[in-house]
């Protein structure tokens, strides 16, 4: 396990070198990194660059951003084995991870999903409005009667008018992305 920990955070640290390079360089173009991952795929490993900007991202935006970041990548070689970068927009179901993506979130529709349930309850997923956040809690409104009917059980008018803070710690949360609705 301990391994496995140290592999995760060398990972987080490469990914925080390639922010710093690939920063300046978004900004020029225009952009700005929402985030970085760097991750094992398979047995190959992924270095994605998630980038952003007012309006829509399109293909000549992550193919602008792709060529200057393999550039300085190139010319500053932070990552010894092989790996394969890739450039794409964080999407409208975006992830948060960072302080500065919960912030841009507050109001809005978010899903997560809990490596483990709350004492005393079985459910593991929830949906909500994203309320607030810390270092080490997240509060959404969540719509108790709502994750009652979704799984067939009857709910009164009173109890579909219900809506309840419910705080998670930040540790416990496997994924929180937005979920806009359609």
């Amino acid at each position: 396990m301990a391994a496995g920990k140290k592999g995760k955070a060398a990972r987080e640290e490469t990914a925080a070198r390639i922010e710093a390079l690939a920063a300046p360089l978004a900004e020029t173009l225009g952009l700005r990194i929402y985030d970085v991952d760097y991750a094992k795929d398979g047995e190959e490993n992924a270095l994605t660059v998630y980038i952003a900007k007012d309006g829509d991202i399109g293909i000549d935006d992550c193919e602008a951003m792709s060529h200057a970041l393999s550039e300085v990548l190139d010319r500053e070689d932070p990552i010894p084995e092989a790996y394969t970068l890739y450039v794409s927009s964080p999407g409208l179901t975006r992830t948060l991870t960072k302080d500065r993506h919960f912030a841009a979130s507050i109001g809005e529709k978010v899903e997560l999903r809990l490596f483990a349930a709350p004492e005393g309850s079985k459910q593991k997923d929830f949906e909500g409005i994203l309320k607030s956040f810390d270092e080490d809690t997240v509060t959404v409104t969540v719509d108790p009667a709502a994750a009652r009917a979704k799984k067939g059980q009857r709910v009164s008018a009173k109890k579909a008018a219900e809506r309840v803070d419910l705080s998670f710690a930040r540790k416990n949360i496997a994924v929180i992305r937005v979920s806009p609705d359609f």
